[in-house]
């Protein structure tokens, strides 16, 4: 198995098995058929030059018999993961530890972020087997706590909430012990369809406002800060007992009393644990990295943020909203306790 790592994207692109170490031969460039762009709204965008990466942001490729055990689990069950689809630079660390981020509704998004590297167009239909599919990984992967993602499904009824429900069912039947952690779309334009997604109770609802609302326009074009805001709000309300989550990319040309806004706009709506992490340019195509934020501001920042009333705050160039996501949800239940007790 040969491991291909691009260390300008942060990460691993896309894991790939060599045919020819797999026994099934190496086609020819003429059997080839040429998949399209990857992000076909972008060919036609300036490139913009990706920065070399300070040193805190160095990460080891991965490898190790763990690691390939996860990769060949996932290939098996035919599932897509936002660690390989959105070149995660801990897919190493994580995969290695069995911890796999699953995403559902295919792997083809209708939004067009100008930071995401998951691939873009027009998405093939629901597959009603990937719910069970999942499930079956989760519990063959053993994992205490599990985080299901999804691409944005614009062309659904109901945005992907009826599929998100069908793979939280899945996963409590066959693990019943896991604990579940989902990150969904904003469900914009999409009525109440969020309430299909609480109403099956996961253990955590994240939804990411991503970036502070003065660069939705050119970072997160398809979307709306205050339906991501209303969605979280809502959620909350629907469900007090429901842990909520979002989180913030860094380095994008956010100024700093506008990330402190975006915190009391989600400590409004009772969200109880913010993530923050550097983003991470993954090509040429996409948003220039505006600045490496060193890792004393991070800390700075998480600082403010518990003494906003967080219950858990994850700050580090590395942090994404699955990185630690099983020791994260013990502390963040562990926060709750100890503040009813106080």
């Amino acid at each position: 198995m040969r491991i291909l790592v691009d260390h300008r994207l942060g990460g691993a692109r896309r894991v790939e098995e060599s045919a020819a170490l797999s026994g099934r031969g190496a086609a020819s460039p003429a059997a080839e058929t040429p998949r399209p762009p990857r992000h076909p709204e972008k060919v036609h965008r300036p490139d913009h030059p990706i920065p070399r990466k300070p040193a805190w942001i160095r990460v080891k490729a991965p490898q190790g018999a763990v690691f390939a055990e996860t990769l060949a689990l996932v290939r098996e069950q035919r599932l897509h993961t936002v660690c390989e689809e959105a070149a995660c630079p801990n897919i190493g660390e994580c995969w290695s530890a069995r911890h796999a981020t699953m995403m559902i509704l295919g792997d083809v998004c209708t939004r067009a972020c100008s930071f995401c590297n998951v691939r873009t167009g027009k998405p093939g239909p629901l597959d009603p087997e990937e719910p069970e599919r999942v499930a079956a990984a989760v519990a063959r992967l053993g994992l205490a706590h599990v985080v299901i993602t999804s691409v944005d499904r614009d062309d659904l009824e109901d945005g992907g909430a009826g599929h998100f429900a069908a793979t939280i069912a899945a996963i409590r039947a066959r693990a019943p012990g896991t604990t579940i952690e989902v990150l969904t779309p904003d469900f914009l334009r999409k009525g109440e369809a969020w309430r299909l997604v609480a109403e099956a109770a996961p253990d955590v609802f994240n939804h990411n406002l991503e970036t502070v609302p003065r660069l939705y326009p050119s970072i997160r074009p398809g979307a709306r800060y205050y339906q991501s805001l209303r969605l979280l709000d809502q959620v909350k309300r629907h469900n007090p007992r429901l842990f909520t989550k979002s989180g913030l990319m860094l380095g994008l040309g956010e100024e700093r009393e506008e990330v402190l806004q975006v915190m009391d706009d989600l400590r409004t709506a009772e969200v109880d644990f913010l993530t923050l992490g550097q983003y991470l340019q993954p090509s040429v195509k996409h948003a220039p990295i505006a600045r490496f934020v060193p890792p004393e501001e991070f800390d700075e920042l998480a600082a403010i943020a518990r003494a906003k009333g967080f219950l858990l705050v994850a700050a580090s160039p590395l942090t994404r909203s699955s990185y630690h996501a099983d020791r994260d949800f013990r502390a963040l239940a562990a926060a709750r306790a100890a503040a009813q007790g106080a």
